[in-house]
């Protein structure tokens, strides 16, 4: 190894390190000629010399050479073979051919075939500047392809960056569709829910205040039917009786709507229901549709009103007939159900357990604008004479105020299945109503005097009609225009038999009334007159039993009937005089 002075060739880039130069020489004067030379670099250097094609394919395969230096002519091997080689084995490391002999055309040659530069050995004094020259393009070009490669493994993982960065915006993307379609969706069900809402509020006081007007048309028929005696008078009263029953029943379906009506939820065998309705409801659709149940044999018990849910089948049996005008199956199915999706419109359930009775058809299924208002009251799409659009929306107040929900499943021209979820009622679950208390005051009264009744209702006409029809029972009738007037008429007289309270009025409804009643006279009889009722407020009043409420108008004597069975189960006991709560307040 020889060593020179490198600070010019630290100068250039190279750095201190030594270079390793392989040099192909037989001739020991040459390589020694040589070695002169290159200790002109200014740069350390080693050298090691071969002169065989074995020892120079060995030190080439040895690697770690930074210049290839060889001769053209050898003994038994020449340059081209060896720069063939060194080709093959390290492309990379700059060759240059040291030869006496080496001609124009061979150069020429030796260049085409990769060397990078010659010199004669008559020029040596070249050999320097070729070496770094050499040299410097061969750190060019590893620099170079070092750049290539790093820019191939930046655009890789640029291309792998990009890619991610797109399933990221994409994925984000996705998620914000989802949530603007979730967005739009909960609006619309709110919107849906919101105007379902509305026209419930609306037609509950629609039904009130044309039930009180029946009431006074009712009881008024009742009336003129004990005056007149000639067959064509009694005829035209009975046709008004009637026309009266049928706009009774109208209100009874917008009161269904509304979530308005009186319900006694029992523990129901919806399987029972269903065989028992067989009969009916084949008559009902008629012999063109075949009918077909499958019934879940564990199914659990449904708390509901057992009348009501008769009418929901019923009412969905009708349904499915008329989408099905050639005929066809209607299936009833009943299963035990458990949710955990959330709804996602208004007339769904919420997660829960649920006792399940589906209606399917194969008729012509549900347009999609259709599907958004089939429980609007008086929707249809039926002829004018072919219904009232009141089945579904009856349907669905009974549901909602059962508790439950529905879910309609629909395909043009293929069919619909409505599914109504209904509440599971518990093991053992018992709705016997405990008997009132009995009312104590009877000081004010003689034994034999008729029981005194409270009729409290702000409608003058309806209040009328209901005390006259009391009154022609031998009942003692006081009267009160609102809650706050009968709580005024008990602080001077609470000595009654039984109050009767209408729900729907200005200032104190009947339930606010009831309770203020209980909180001061705890032993007076209630019962509520009404054309419809808040099922919450009358739980919160007491003694809601079916035997505690008259819907209006009075049909079949129900008013009488019922007020002489509670009178009956709340005997005055002589001698004991009832002291209000509020007495000297």
């Amino acid at each position: 190894m020889r060593d020179g002075a490198w600070e010019s060739g630290a100068r250039e880039g190279f750095g201190p390190t030594p270079l390793r130069i392989l040099l192909l020489e037989d001739s020991d004067l040459d390589t020694e000629l040589l070695g002169a030379v290159l200790d002109d670099l200014g740069h350390p250097y080693s050298l090691d010399r071969v002169m065989t094609q074995a020892a120079f394919t060995q030190a080439i395969a040895g690697g770690g050479h930074d210049l290839i230096l060889a001769d053209y002519v050898l003994p038994t091997f020449d340059g081209l073979s060896a720069l063939g080689i060194a080709r093959a084995q390290c492309p990379a490391i700059p060759f240059v051919f040291v030869s006496g002999t080496l001609g124009e055309d061979v150069a020429v040659e030796a260049l085409k075939r990769g060397a990078t530069d010659y010199v004669t050995k008559q020029r040596l004094d070249r050999l320097p500047r070729t070496i770094m020259r050499a040299l410097a393009e061969a750190k060019a070009r590893a620099e170079r392809e070092r750049a290539q490669r790093d820019l191939r493994a930046l655009n890789e993982t640029l291309e792998a960056r990009v890619e991610a960065r797109t399933r990221e915006l994409a994925e984000a993307n996705a998620e914000l569709h989802r949530q603007i379609s979730e967005r739009t969706r909960v609006e619309e069900a709110l919107r849906q829910s919101q105007r379902l809402e509305a026209v419930g509020q609306l037609t509950s006081g629609v039904a009130h205040d044309f039930n009180n007007l029946l009431t006074v048309i009712s009881g008024n028929i009742e009336f003129l039917g004990r005056a007149v005696t000639d067959d064509r008078s009694k005829r035209r009263l009975e046709m008004m009786r009637g026309a009266a029953d049928r706009g009774a029943r109208l209100t009874a379906q917008l009161l269904a709507f509304s979530r308005r009506q009186r319900l006694e939820p029992t523990p129901v065998a919806l399987n029972q229901t269903v065989a028992s309705m067989r009969d009916l409801l084949q008559s009902s659709i008629g012999g063109g549709v075949r009918i077909e149940t499958t019934l879940q044999p564990d199914l659990w018990s449904a708390l509901v009103d057992a009348t009501q849910i008769e009418l929901v089948v019923l009412n969905l049996a009708i349904n499915a007939r008329d989408a099905m005008a050639v005929g066809g199956c209607l299936t009833i199915e009943t299963a035990n159900v458990t949710l955990t999706d959330p709804p996602t419109r208004p007339e769904e359930p919420t997660p829960g357990a649920y006792v399940m009775v589906a209606v399917s058809d194969t008729g012509t299924g549900i347009a999609p604008e259709v599907l958004t208002r089939v429980f609007e009251p008086f929707f249809t799409t039926k002829a004018v004479d072919k219904g009232s659009g009141l089945g579904l929306a009856q349907v669905y107040g009974f549901v909602k105020q059962s508790g439950g929900g529905i879910r309609i499943d629909t395909r043009v021209g293929e069919g619909t299945s409505v599914r109504v979820y209904l509440p599971r009622a518990e093991a053992g679950a018992s709705l016997n109503e405990v008997p009132p208390p009995e009312v104590d005051c009877v000081a004010r009264r003689a034994p034999d005097e008729a029981p005194v009744l409270l009729v409290v209702d702000d409608d003058s006409a309806v209040r009328e009609v209901t005390t006259s029809i009391l009154a022609e029972l031998g009942y003692a009738i006081r009267q009160a225009s609102s809650g706050l007037a009968a709580l005024q008429a008990l602080e001077a007289d609470p000595c009654v038999d039984l109050i009767l309270l209408d729900f729907a009025m200005p200032g104190m409804n009947g339930a606010e009334a009831a309770c203020e009643i209980r909180r001061h006279w705890p032993h007076l009889s209630v019962m509520f007159v009404t054309g419809y009722a808040d099922t919450d407020a009358l739980m919160r009043a007491g003694d809601v039993g079916a035997e505690r409420i008259v819907q209006k108008p009075f049909r079949n004597g129900e008013l009488q009937r019922k007020v002489a069975a509670v009178l009956a189960r709340s005997p005055a006991a002589p001698g004991l005089r009832l002291v209000s709560s509020r007495a000297g307040a």
